[in-house]
């Protein structure tokens, strides 16, 4: 294929990945900004991409791949360094800016509702809420991985209930 016929493909390919990148970004100047990177990124691996080998399958997993790159490079951004003698890492958390009466409500019906979980239930639920990975919490009480994502499936359900009810 010449590079004459691969960028006629690209060019091609313009709205399908425009699509693409929407969904994974859900913000219209993210996903310009991904289509873009995706198209530099096709032109400069070019000589990678088989001709047997679908273009469209080809160019989306470079966008996919390109996002999770750029998404993990944000995480690692808002990472910050505790220097107390553990040297633990944890993550900035971001003012939501809700400071109206009526979330505030909501905030504290549903702390009152996780307060009644049985303990089973809900020691795994606020430490997934507070940022644990469930290998963590298995760790930590000494439980199966498929335990604690019971255990969380099960506090989700009774506080829905609770909530909706």
């Amino acid at each position: 294929m010449t590079i004459t016929e691969f960028r006629g493909k690209l060019i091609d390919q313009t709205e399908s990945l425009a699509r693409l990148a929407f969904r994974l970004t859900s913000d219209e100047d993210d996903a310009k900004d991904l289509v873009q990177e995706t198209f530099y990124k096709s032109l400069k691996y070019s000589d990678k991409f088989v001709d047997e080998s679908s273009f469209k399958a080809w160019t989306s997993t470079i966008m996919k791949n390109t996002f999770i790159n750029n998404y993990r490079k944000s995480v690692l951004h808002t990472l910050y360094r505790d220097h107390n003698k553990d040297l633990f890492f944890f993550n900035q958390t971001k003012n939501t800016g809700n400071n109206n009466p009526d979330s505030a409500y909501s905030v504290l019906e549903i702390t009152h509702h996780i307060e009644q979980l049985n303990d089973k239930f809900r020691i795994p639920f606020t430490m997934h809420l507070n940022g644990y990975k469930y290998r963590e919490i298995a760790d930590e009480l000494t439980v199966d991985i498929g335990t604690v994502k019971s255990r969380i499936f099960v506090a989700r359900r009774q506080l829905k209930e609770k909530l909706f009810s």
